[in-house]
């Protein structure tokens, strides 16, 4: 019922810097510092996403700098042990990447950083392309919203189509993303359908629904 969904083509920043399987250790950390990332998408090819390296995949080679670990220390972290004496992109990257695609909601790809642990998503097209990248802070835009924006969205979508015959009774406010619905309506058990349905509505933080319905005659 409410309008199309925010998805990650929406937020996510389309200028993307990438490195090849070939950079070198210290052209990824030049890299990181110029740009001010904290991870770089590794492509081949015609841009295609084949790991992402971080800042943590960078990290061993400065741990294990001053001392060399030792035989237990190696079994226990063979993955750090490895990329502290890698050089490029294809030894350090984590692989295969996570990605995501464009047309996923905001949730779905707020639900793939959370379950994987990472803050960042490389956004690929269908054969895998690198399209962009979208990170933690992009989707939270849309609490950016303006609070009469998300009024306007929440009449329109929300209570001109459950109440068509009342909704001229009810009133809409919004004050720093919480939307707050008062007012009589004439179907007293679609109240609840219009209290989830402006929670659902992009930006919105939380709804106070005071709706009543109209006494039964």
């Amino acid at each position: 019922m409410t309008s199309t969904p925010y998805t990650v083509s929406d937020v996510m920043t389309t200028k993307v810097v990438a490195v090849t399987p070939t950079a070198q250790f210290k052209e990824i950390a030049a890299a990181m510092a110029q740009w001010k990332v904290t991870a770089l998408p590794v492509v081949e090819g015609e841009g295609r996403v084949v790991g992402v390296v971080s800042e943590a995949d960078l990290l061993p080679k400065e741990e294990f700098h001053a001392h060399r670990p030792g035989m237990i220390e190696q079994m226990r972290r063979l993955g750090a042990t490895a990329k502290a004496g890698s050089m490029q992109a294809d030894e350090l990257m984590t692989a295969p990447a996570v990605t995501v695609h464009a047309d996923a909601t905001l949730p779905q790809a707020a639900r793939l950083m959370a379950d994987r642990r990472i803050k960042r998503l490389p956004v690929v097209d269908a054969d895998g392309a690198l399209k962009g990248i979208v990170s933690r802070a992009d989707l939270l835009k849309v609490f950016l919203r303006p609070d009469d924006e998300l009024a306007e969205e929440i009449r329109r979508e929300v209570v001109r189509r459950l109440f068509p015959l009342s909704h001229s009774e009810v009133e809409v406010e919004v004050s720093h993303g919480v939307a707050t619905l008062t007012g009589r309506v004439r179907d007293g058990d679609l109240i609840p359908v219009a209290a989830r349905l402006a929670r659902a509505v992009e930006g919105v933080v939380s709804v106070h629904c005071l709706l009543v319905g109209e006494p039964p005659s």
